[in-house]
């Protein structure tokens, strides 16, 4: 199943997405000065769709951050391979202090990539091996061996390319003051872990399935290779080597980070999480608290590598290497996608209250972070990359045009009721005034009709169409999922 992650609301856990494009228009940002291209970005925010025959549909960040209750967010620009500019917007809690730049944010899966660079830089230096049976470096804990894992075993390779048939998708992590458990008991799922054991139970190799479970087996093997923790690893590996003196694995995060200079969490209706940020001894999964410029850093290095630059975290051997697809787009710790030959990588994260998303082109080196502290900042991180894709004159996360019908609300009414969908679950349409709206995950969007039987979300590019008022399909990028009623009006 191939669903949009910057859309999802499970924690700790994205999914890929294949951004909808469209024909880019030229860049900007050549005529532009460098505040001007800020003020376009922040003044510039878009959905997906652009309706056919109406002049662009733009938002500003701060009615969408309004909106979509999200106290804060950091963005950083990247042109050329180089931080264009970042900069912080709102609060990091309500009556706390501004944003920053250097505000902390927790990135939620972002940590697979950083995780995943540390394990590739213990390749390196011969700490551990992509190809050795996982159970030869494995000391404190053993994944537990099977039918699957004697016919082929599983590899540091498959871990990072989640095609390791490991389970557990992702993880809640832990409210504060909460037991929080070791590493070795939420590999097992013994408590107080709230997540199940980690067990291979498909064919290794076989296919590419998303597993936080998988990323902690990296890390258990990482620390029994070198007897040192994973936070001092990829400190050692990567924070200092490119001077992401702010950014940290440490779960907790201190009290006197956590009192100042770090954004608070908040849930879809823009409330603090009570007690604060989770804790997540799953560090290589979700554990990562970082910068949007610090982030950035991380971005820019990789790519210089990939391109073939020495003297970066990564050789240009490696990088290139973990930007290669494995299966399904998704190399070691990245997935690499696009529309045309110019290709990107990125990966996004979604913590509770915190959701975080980088991208970067190969070629151009342009690219985008952006750092949020509320439920409601993955649409909003779509629509920031919507503004800066067209700003920048990239040839992906450009608004597709769409036409609409007109069609006399009276006879929509035959599509109201609850439906059910493999995702993202229960949804809801109703009437509000003169058109129906559907309530998707929480969040309610106006349905635009596109024929008498198939309606989209402008913002999202979302399709719902209908076979009959009971049956249909829904629609998003390469998924397409069959959806029934369950009730009426």
């Amino acid at each position: 199943m191939r669903v949009p992650v910057l859309l999802t609301l499970l924690l700790g856990a994205p999914f890929p997405t294949l951004a909808q494009t469209a024909s880019a228009p030229p860049a900007n940002a050549e005529q532009h000065t460098v505040q001007q291209r800020i003020e376009a970005v922040i003044s510039g925010l878009r959905g997906a769709v652009a309706i056919k025959g109406a002049p662009p549909a733009t938002r500003t960040l701060s009615d969408e951050m309004t909106a979509k209750h999200v106290p804060g967010v950091a963005i950083a620009v990247i042109k050329g391979g180089k931080v264009d500019w970042a900069r912080g917007f709102g609060t990091t809690r309500d009556g706390g202090e501004p944003v920053t730049a250097d505000t902390l944010f927790q990135a939620g899966s972002v940590s697979k990539p950083v995780a995943a660079v540390t394990a590739l830089a213990l390749v390196q230096d011969g700490s551990l091996s992509l190809d050795t049976n996982v159970n030869a470096t494995l000391k404190s804990w053993k994944l537990p061996e099977n039918g699957f894992t004697a016919t082929t075993p599983v590899t540091l390779r498959a871990l990072l390319s989640h095609t390791a048939g490991t389970t557990v998708h992702g993880f809640w992590g832990y409210d504060a003051g909460s037991p929080v458990p070791t590493l070795t008991q939420v590999l097992r799922g013994a408590a107080p872990a709230n997540s199940d054991p980690v067990l291979v139970d498909q064919a290794v190799g076989s296919a590419f399935r998303y597993s936080g479970g998988g990323y902690l087996v990296m890390q258990q093997m990482a620390i029994d290779a070198t007897g040192k923790s994973f936070p001092a690893l990829v400190r050692a590996k990567l924070f200092e080597p490119l001077g992401m003196t702010r950014s940290s694995e440490d779960q907790p995060l201190d009290a006197a980070r956590l009192a100042k200079g770090t954004a608070w969490p908040h849930d879809l209706k823009g409330v603090a999480v009570a007690g604060g940020p989770h804790v997540h001894p799953e560090t290589a999964a979700a554990g990562l608290w970082t910068t949007a410029p610090e982030l950035a850093r991380f971005v820019t290095d990789l790519r210089a590598a990939a391109i073939g630059e020495k003297g970066h975290v990564l050789t240009p051997e490696t990088a290139r290497l973990m930007l290669t697809p494995v299966k399904d787009d998704f190399g070691l710790g990245l997935w690499v996608q696009g529309a045309t030959a110019e290709k990107y990588f990125y990966h996004d994260g979604s913590n509770a209250g915190y959701k975080a998303v980088f991208l970067s082109y190969l070629q151009s080196g342009d690219g985008v972070v952006v750092l949020t502290n509320g439920d409601g900042g993955s649409q909003l991180g779509e629509e920031i990359l919507r503004a800066v894709a067209v700003e920048y004159g990239w040839p992906d996360y450009q608004p597709v045009e769409r036409a609409t019908v007109v069609m006399p609300v009276a006879e929509q009414e035959k599509f109201i009721g609850t439906f059910k969908v493999e995702w993202p679950g229960e949804f809801i349409i109703r009437r509000d005034g003169d058109q129906l709206v559907a309530e998707i995950r929480k969040v309610v969007e106006p349905l635009l009709p596109d024929s008498a039987n198939s309606f989209f979300l402008a913002s999202r590019g979302m399709q719902l169409s209908f076979s009959d008022p009971d049956h249909g399909f829904l629609t998003l990028g390469d998924y397409k999922g069959a959806f029934e009623r369950t009730s009426a009006k």
